[in-house]
């Protein structure tokens, strides 16, 4: 009875600014919202909260302040004011501030008229606005959205996306109205050449780029299935405001304007789709775009110059191309093919994607947790992640204006992810086969961030503790949910290379626990032995047990490590409360930290430094600090099917302490020198550190007092796995009030970028609440007891559909595709 009652009492809770999780936005929480659709890897453009297209991002790079100048109009025949731009009024924070903005907005639409109501609801991959006006006598609600359809990537990963508009005559008399879409060419390049294509229904913004840079070539489709549409492919040309002027005039006649195309300049085109509606009828325009940018000037990373490193002898292939290519450049050969690809299939992928929604919108799960994970699932259609043409997912962490930002699918920063290798199984799998065969040298070594194009890439930092021990514990999970032993068969042996370099390096006295410094993913190195990085190394050495053990291999050396891990783990760093680290720096095969940061990323050592050095040992530890990552490596390992590797009364102790002592309900006496945007003032987080019971340090570990959600959704999660289930909600909630639509995008939790994968760890909480977990090698779902009934969403490799206890019984509802449940297993 849990879930039902949790449910209820979070959508009773009404936050002062009117918005209830998982429900509609409305007045100023629309200000911000700002939600991706695009494909995977293909880029994106967002629909914001009042149906304003901005974030146009179709040029295999980010553009988060790119808001063309396009727009839908509605002209209403015989009506004073009924012709107005099919959006709610203007966010105030547009007004003044933005780039342009003291010159008065020149070259927006801002200054037409627009209605004067709108709400939003995100049913993901769709999204939902009502508008309303006083002078116009029509319901009117539009629809967003890109397909998105678990296991079924490539159709996931179009250049594609749509707008559909609903009119409803709700007067008594008939009415005559013309629907417009209208849109300058912001495809075109300073030095190209620009034009206006014709498009069956539509026209194509297209750029023939410049021969030296032939990533500036590049196509974007506006277009119906509507059978009466006329377009005006080139708008009056002139100066000043001549060709929007000219453009308003045509729109707000209630006229239709054909005008054909001409060779180059045409500053902008508009589509009309005119008809008639009878009191109680209903208009739908479908309006279609697809976009095709077949290459960029994006390459990353050192190539290998190792002996014996063997590359693919085809001069196609992604290896041994200079710059990435997006996936679908290899699908497709241009716009046209994309387009008709998205008009012919258009319905069949808006079904299979409504499938998907319904399924898991029909969980019965509290609505700020629905709300959560939906939200960041839109980072999978963000250009944080690019998809190369033979289909292998590389990944920025984030995104910045307009770049991604920190390069290489991060290990450690991606092992929180846990959306991917739940609904795109084989996508993940991708990331890793080339963290073990193309960022993996003979020695072990593996860079945690990827060349790209994915290709052998050089050693040339060191390793990432966190990010290859998590690797090994993430082969563990993707095995088991592909239930591809081949695969794992494949891999092993340089499993098998990984952790034995992991041991050399950072473990050579074979205590079970990493001595030697070892880089993480705050950006640092730690020195000795620690509650965080030590339970990666147990879960990663538990992980080559199981698959070793399956495989028939001798793994006796690593269970009698990991054994001695664990003791120590349990017994020298934990203090009674919570997981520690217990700092060294002298008598390691490690240089002293003085001469070890010669070769570290911002980290030199100043004589003030040298001095606190002597004093306090390394900067950038946490010492005797409660640490919210402190057994982040038993989380992983939970999520991958790797249960109790530290004891669990030890670590549910840990994880209280963690909410005791770092979660603020209000962060205005919190001082925090780092980067404050994530939360402040009057606003609730998770602290990632904490020194409760003294020994803060001078210089603690880097990113100490800042709140990022990506560990507030983990941390959530597995103090819901060890039944602290409120406790969780109310960090999760925290962070979902911080993205409400006021201040911030409800569609975009930014760390070091917006759209930051480290987000995705809110998947996390379905198996949190719920338990639910799908075994492809022995075909169990696994669910956990004692809370009542319940419904929650599940994806496996070849199937998704609906899972939980129904009248005491658990149940598994397949909606698409098929999953083979030979054995429930209530936990």
């Amino acid at each position: 009875m849990i879930f039902s009652l949790l449910a209820s009492c979070s959508e009773a809770r009404k936050k002062t600014s009117g918005h209830r999780y998982n429900d509609w936005y409305y007045g100023e929480n629309l200000s911000r919202i700002a939600f991706p659709v695009g494909g995977i890897g293909a880029g994106m453009f967002c629909i914001e909260g009042t149906g304003a297209i901005s974030h146009m991002s179709v040029r295999n790079r980010p553009e988060v302040f790119n808001e063309p100048c396009m727009f839908a109009a509605l002209s209403v025949e015989g009506i004073e004011n009924g012709t107005k731009i099919l959006e709610g009024p203007v966010p105030d924070w547009k007004k003044f501030g933005r780039p342009g903005t003291g010159n008065g907005a020149s070259g927006t639409s801002y200054g037409l008229p627009r209605f004067q109501n709108a709400k939003f609801i995100s049913r993901f991959p769709f999204a939902t606005i009502v508008l309303q006006d006083d002078d116009i006598p029509l319901d009117i609600e539009l629809t967003a959205w890109s397909p998105f359809i678990p296991t079924d990537a490539d159709n996931s990963s179009l250049p594609a996306g749509a707008v559909e508009y609903k009119f409803t005559n709700t007067g008594n008399k008939s009415i005559h109205a013309v629907f417009s879409y209208s849109s300058k060419n912001f495809m075109a390049q300073t030095g190209g050449m620009n034009s206006i294509k014709p498009l069956a229904g539509g026209f194509i913004l297209s750029e023939e780029g410049i021969k030296e840079r032939p990533w500036t070539k590049g196509d974007f489709a506006i277009f119906t299935d509507d059978p009466a549409t006329v377009v005006d492919y080139c708008w009056f040309r002139g100066g000043w405001w001549d060709p929007l002027t000219m453009a308003w005039k045509t729109i707000s006649s209630t006229e239709t304007l054909s005008r054909k195309p001409v060779e180059k300049d045409a500053p902008g085109a508009t589509l009309f789709v005119p008809f008639d509606l009878a009191p109680g009828e209903t208009k739908s325009v479908k309006l279609m775009f697809s976009w095709y940018v077949p290459e960029s000037n994006i390459r990353y990373g050192s190539d290998s110059q190792e002996p014996g490193v063997t590359r693919s002898e085809d001069p196609a292939a992604p290896e041994n191309q200079m710059y990435y290519k997006p996936w679908y450049s290899g699908r497709f050969s241009s716009i046209e093919e994309v387009s008709d690809y998205w008009k012919e299939n258009y319905t069949a992928l808006k079904n299979k994607s409504e499938l998907f929604r319904d399924a898991f919108y029909s969980q019965t799960l509290p609505s700020e947790v629905i709300e959560a994970v939906a939200a960041n699932l839109t980072i999978l259609k963000s250009p944080t992640v690019l998809r190369q043409t033979d289909g292998k997912l590389w990944c920025w962490e984030g995104c910045s204006d307009n770049s991604g930002c920190c390069a290489g699918s991060c290990t450690h920063v991606w092992n929180y992810a846990q959306a991917i290798p739940q609904l795109f199984p084989s996508l993940e799998r991708t990331l890793r086969e080339t963290e073990f065969f193309k960022s993996q040298n003979s020695e072990g070594h593996q860079t945690f961030r990827s060349a790209l194009p994915i290709r052998p890439v050089a050693a040339t930092f060191y390793a990432a503790a966190d990010g290859q021990l998590g690797g090994i514990m993430k082969v563990y999970r993707d095995w088991r949910i592909s239930g591809d032993n081949d695969w794992l068969k494949m891999i092993f042996p340089k499993v098998i290379q990984s952790i034995d370099y992991c041991i050399r390096t950072w473990d050579p006295r074979h205590t079970g626990t990493l001595e030697e410094p070892h880089h993480n993913t705050y950006d640092i190195e730690f020195w000795g032995p620690d509650g965080m990085c030590t339970s990666f190394y147990l879960g990663a050495l538990r992980a080559v047990c199981e698959m070793g053990k399956y495989l028939g291999e001798n793994i006796s050396g690593y269970e009698e490590l990991y054994l001695k891990g664990r003791k120590f783990m349990e017994e020298e760093l934990f203090d009674g409360e919570y997981f520690i680290q217990k700092i060294m720096w002298e008598d390691l095969n490690a240089p002293n930290p003085v001469e070890a940061s010669k070769g570290a990323w911002n980290t030199d050592y100043s004589d003030e430094a040298r001095e606190l050095l002597q004093k306090e040992g390394p900067k950038y530890q946490y010492g005797k600090g409660c640490l919210s990552d402190g057994v982040l490596g038993a989380w992983i390992g939970e999520v991958c099917g790797l249960h109790n590797i530290i004891d669990s009364t030890k670590v549910r102790s840990h994880l209280n302490s963690v909410f005791r002592y770092n979660f603020r309900s209000n962060l205005s006496d919190h001082a925090n020198p780092q980067r404050p945007s994530y939360a402040l003032g009057n606003e609730g987080g998770l602290l990632l550190c904490s020194w409760p019971r003294g020994g803060a340090l001078s210089l603690p570990f880097v990113y100490s007092n800042e709140v990022w959600t990506g560990i507030e959704y983990h941390v959530a999660s597995h103090l819901m796995m060890m039944g602290e289930t409120e406790k969780a909600l109310k960090i999760v909630r925290a962070c979902r009030d911080r993205y409400d639509g006021r201040v911030r995008n409800p569609f975009d939790e930014y760390e070091c970028g917006h759209w930051y994968a480290r987000a995705m760890s809110s998947y996390g909480l379905l198996q949190g609440l719920t338990g639910v977990r799908y075994d492809a090698v022995t075909r169990i779902l696994y669910l956990k007891a004692g809370i009542g009934d319940f419904t929650v969403f599940i994806s496996t490799e070849t199937g998704f559909g609906k899972a939980g206890i129904k009248k005491g019984k658990p149940f598994c509802e397949v909606v698409y595709g098929k999953i083979e449940v030979k054995e429930y297993k209530l936990i």
